[in-house]
């Protein structure tokens, strides 16, 4: 395990692999020793409902799942498979850009725990939570 995190290119281009990320609209701006900080570009299909549209909560959980799991990655260098996710939604989020903040609470040899907090474009706490993740080395 690395004692620093990986630049924010190279994660950057770890997070936007996979599809479903890349729909996310992740961009990252941050990755140092503290954890990182990501953009998710707000995107119309968010919405779960039109008259009031705000995000899909579901969309929020898998924001702050991603983000906690890259914070590890950003340490390991590759993305870890998630055991367990808890988030807590503290608001709805309206549409605009939401950005994530996360950071490893705990790094071990099998399991690690990370935690996210995701903010809404005027920076009020719209969600939080926190993940168990696989980090054994693969086989």
């Amino acid at each position: 395990m690395s004692e620093e995190a990986i630049s924010i290119e190279k994660l950057q281009q770890l997070i936007t692999r996979g599809p479903f990320n890349r729909w996310l609209n992740f961009t990252v701006l941050k990755s140092d020793a503290d954890g990182i900080e990501v953009k998710a570009t707000w995107r119309e299909e968010w919405v779960v409902n039109p008259e009031r549209r705000y995000t899909h909560g579901g969309i929020l959980a898998a924001i702050v799942d991603t983000v906690a799991d890259y914070a590890i990655a950003a340490q390991l260098g590759r993305p870890v498979p998630t055991i367990d996710v808890r988030v807590d939604f503290r608001k709805a989020a309206m549409a605009g850009d939401l950005t994530a903040k996360a950071r490893v609470v705990r790094m071990g040899s099998q399991y690690s725990t990370a935690e996210a907090y995701l903010y809404d474009k005027d920076g009020a706490l719209v969600a939080s939570g926190r993940g168990t993740y696989f980090t054994a080395p693969p086989k």
